[in-house]
């Protein structure tokens, strides 16, 4: 790919534990990945921001619960915009359960305690080249 992959990572609603995410910035920026970094949205500022910034990845991280109503809306939100060329990864503490909901959603990968960094770098330059393939 000629151009870097570009990854909006979030921290949805008011989740402030973000310890996590800014660690997961820095990984992406090391791997060559631009990244945008915001806290505090709800679904439909994510999406604007998405569209706005023209990104490849969006990553929502959640540490306090409250997580699926903030993917549902914006899956919703990302189909009732014709956006089905941006993945959609997820991270935090997100119970297996919900990563199964999840799946079902659109959302392929749940990245919790433990996945390291370098596992969600690889994901999303496997899963961004197999979408630009298309």
């Amino acid at each position: 790919m000629a151009n870097r992959i570009k990854v909006l990572l979030t921290k949805p609603t008011h989740d402030a534990h973000d310890r996590g995410a800014r660690y997961l910035a820095r990984k992406f920026r090391d791997a060559g990945f631009e990244v945008v970094f915001t806290n505090f949205l709800v679904a439909e500022e994510i999406i604007a921001t998405a569209l706005q910034e023209d990104v490849d990845v969006i990553g929502v991280s959640s540490s306090a619960g409250g997580h699926m109503p903030v993917f549902e809306e914006l899956m919703s939100g990302l189909a009732a915009a014709s956006v089905d060329d941006v993945l959609v990864i997820g991270g935090g503490i997100i119970p297996d359960v919900d990563a199964r909901v999840l799946a079902g959603l659109g959302v392929p990968a749940v990245f919790g305690p433990g996945a390291s960094a370098e596992s969600a770098v690889e994901f999303i330059k496997e899963h961004v080249r197999q979408r630009s393939a298309v």
